[in-house]
């Protein structure tokens, strides 16, 4: 039996109507949709109906060039089984409202059952850019009364989709391709279902274009075999830091003419750099990721799809930087940590507000350009208070992004500090509310600071004190910082040191991405080794068709300290 499938979501006015109508006669094979209104009555709708797919009968009518008059009006109803009563004068509220078994839409010579909020597919689609040895899932997938663990999804390749001779390939949401998969084109079917055991009709999405090669062997896969698995003992923790390269910032003529002219166009657009970043990302095994300059867009379809799904199970949220649709995001593997609190803190926003702030900003208000442009930025910074599970002991993760302007170093480590006196904050609000000893919390603070080791930030966090003389304050003069002396109350560390690059283009290359860590509550297991400035200058800079970013990821395992 054929089935006509009727939606209606709760508290919603919405009706939406679906069916597949296949005339042999008339050589009619075709989906037809209607978006109504649940207060119409039954016969308007049905009227509606009539003229949609009279009109499609006529057209087939016409190219069958039938000497005898097409018929102006069909056959149409809704009824019941065994009943004579007319349903006509009903609306579909009233309609639904009672016990809707046996009822039924004719349709000339089609009887279809009527079927309500059954599970359903609203839209799917597959990404523009699949690479051979990536990752491939859908980039659109929206349902209805439908629950995702439930549904079923098959993939099928083909070099020949027009000829339908489709060969089945893998199972699920994703599919890792390979090398074989090259220059065939991918389908993926999906048929919704529920926890009821309840199933719609299967929708299917063809990608636009063939699997590509792969770029080759990439630097991270050397990294990687210093990641093999993850940790499993509980006190141990893996940590990457990455600034992504937003595509804000990649694909425009600016970057691809004045940033990064000698990478490949193709190369910068986000739907080939985020296959290889994801690739990187799921074989470092991490337990936390902090990750900056990550598009919204991105974090939605892309980062949650294949970070919080099975088997990895992490879950992550996301701060934008003010309009900005890009931002810092930290993600957490579920089965190693409890999420008690996630804080997120626009530092221009509240440096006149905050009570915390108020000994610091007094000193910087008066001089009222550098109080405009500081607080004018957008910088965030995002916390998160991590129970690790199968233990007494949390993490504080924190992450941020820090201002870029070469003439702003004054100004990055007054966000700094702000941002230090914001985690001490927060860390003795978590220890009074969550009774938590001291010796129990470690602090992690990653991040892009664009801050090289030689300036004020670095000697900030592990040296815990600048003075007044320090150089950093007077980076603008007309802003320069005066009578300002600050110190930090966390002992701490950075995972990798202070590498040559972690940032490498032609325009700038140096030090700006630190792992710092609470040294007096971590032991530091490993740094895993950067690439090689071989392998940084082997296609002039980054990013390129090997490395997605100009930046490179840090990685560090820490041990909690047990004495």
């Amino acid at each position: 039996m054929d089935k006509v499938y009727i939606r209606n979501a709760l508290e919603s006015n919405d009706l939406n109507i679906s069916f597949r109508y296949v005339n042999e006669n008339f050589k009619l094979d075709r989906e037809f949709n209607f978006c109504r209104q649940m207060n119409e009555p039954v016969d308007n709708i049905l009227k509606r109906i009539h003229t949609n797919v009279h009109k499609e009968l006529a057209k087939k009518w016409k190219k069958l060039k039938r000497t005898e008059e097409m018929p102006s009006e069909l056959e149409i109803k809704i009824y019941r089984d065994g009943s004579d009563s007319s349903l006509n004068n009903l609306t579909f509220a009233e309609l639904l409202s009672k016990d809707i078994c046996g009822l039924k839409l004719q349709l000339l010579d089609t009887a279809f059952d009527v079927v309500v909020n059954q599970p359903w597919i609203k839209g799917i689609q597959l990404p523009k850019c699949i690479l051979a040895g990536c990752l491939v899932y859908p980039t659109k997938f929206e349902s209805q009364f439908a629950d995702r663990e439930y549904c079923q999804g098959i993939w099928f390749k083909s070099k020949f989709p027009e000829k339908q001779q489709w060969e089945e390939c893998g199972a699920g949401f994703r599919y890792e391709t390979s090398d074989e998969d090259v220059d065939y084109y991918l389908k993926f079917s999906v048929t919704p279902k529920n926890g009821k055991g309840e199933a719609g009709p299967a929708v299917e999405a063809i990608s636009k274009c063939p699997v590509q090669a792969g770029p080759g062997p990439c630097p991270y896969e050397t990294r990687h075999q210093h990641t093999p698995s993850y940790l499993t003992k509980p006190n141990e923790v893996r940590v990457v830091t990455y600034n992504l390269l937003a595509d804000l910032y990649a694909d425009s003529d600016y970057s691809r003419s004045t940033l990064f002219p000698y990478c490949p166009p193709e190369c910068l657009q986000i739907e080939y750099r985020k296959q290889l970043f994801l690739k990187e990302l799921l074989g470092y095994h991490a337990d936390v990721i902090c990750l900056q300059e990550v598009d919204q867009r991105i974090f939605d379809t892309d980062l949650k799809e294949v970070l919080e799904q099975p088997p990895h199970n992490f879950r992550g949220f996301l701060a934008t930087k003010g309009e900005a649709p890009e931002g810092v995001a930290i993600f957490y593997r579920t089965s190693r940590f409890e999420l008690l609190k996630s804080h997120i803190l626009n530092i221009g926003n509240n440096l006149s507000t905050l009570p915390i702030f108020t000994d610091l900003w007094n000193k910087i208000k008066d001089n009222t350009q550098l109080a405009k442009r500081i607080c004018e930025r957008s910088t965030t910074v995002e916390i998160a208070l991590l129970k690790m599970r199968a233990t007494e002991n949390y993490l504080l993760v924190a992450n941020t992004h820090l201002y870029f302007h070469p003439d702003a170093d004054h100004i990055r480590l007054l966000q700094m500090c702000f941002a230090i006196i914001y985690t001490e904050h927060i860390r003795n609000m978590a220890k009074r509310e969550f009774n938590i000893k001291a010796e129990n919390i470690g602090l992690i603070f990653c991040g892009d600071f664009n801050s090289v080791p030689e300036c004020g930030i670095y000697k900030l966090m592990t040296e815990q004190f600048v003075d007044e003389s320090l150089e950093d304050w007077r980076s603008n003069l007309e802003e320069a910082v005066t009578g300002v002396h600050v110190s930090q109350p966390f002992k701490m560390a950075s995972a990798c040191g202070t590498p040559k690059f972690t940032n490498f283009t032609t325009l700038f290359s140096g030090c700006l991405d630190y792992i710092f860590y609470q040294q007096d509550r971590f032991e530091l297991l490993q740094s895993v080794p950067l690439p090689t400035d071989d392998q940084l200058r082997e296609n002039t800079a980054i990013p390129s068709a090997l490395i997605p970013s100009d930046h490179v990821a840090l990685i560090a395992d820490l041990k909690f300290k047990t004495d």
